[in-house]
């Protein structure tokens, strides 16, 4: 199976599948930085927190990641604050992760690669 950041998201909507534990198992360890945490509402997410020299570097990282949530038709909750950006993905229309999610963070583990 080709990496996870080289995948394109598929549509989902709801009764699409949450990951399986099998799923989980062949990527995390694509994925060693993202932990998966779980809101106060029960939905699990996919987070990760980057830091940064400044908040402008901080404010490219974010747009750099808004423009391949917004190719991929895939969007995350992103926290922008001075040296720091915090990125959480999940599935809105199932309550929880997808294979798009893993996909996602895989991208954004790319785009921060160019600014380290």
């Amino acid at each position: 199976m080709a990496e996870l950041k080289q995948q394109k998201c598929e549509a989902c909507g709801p009764g699409s599948p949450q990951v399986t534990e099998e799923e989980l198992q062949e990527f995390q360890p694509q994925l060693p930085e993202w932990i998966i945490m779980e809101s106060n509402t029960g939905v699990k997410r996919l987070e990760r927190v980057f830091k940064f020299k400044d908040f402008l570097t901080a404010l490219d990282f974010t747009n750099k990641v808004g423009a391949i949530a917004e190719q991929e038709g895939h969007h995350p909750a992103l926290l922008t604050e001075w040296g720091r950006v915090g990125v959480a993905w999940w599935t809105h229309s199932i309550d929880g992760l997808h294979r798009n999610d893993f996909i996602m963070a895989a991208k954004t583990d790319e785009v921060y690669s160019q600014f380290v």
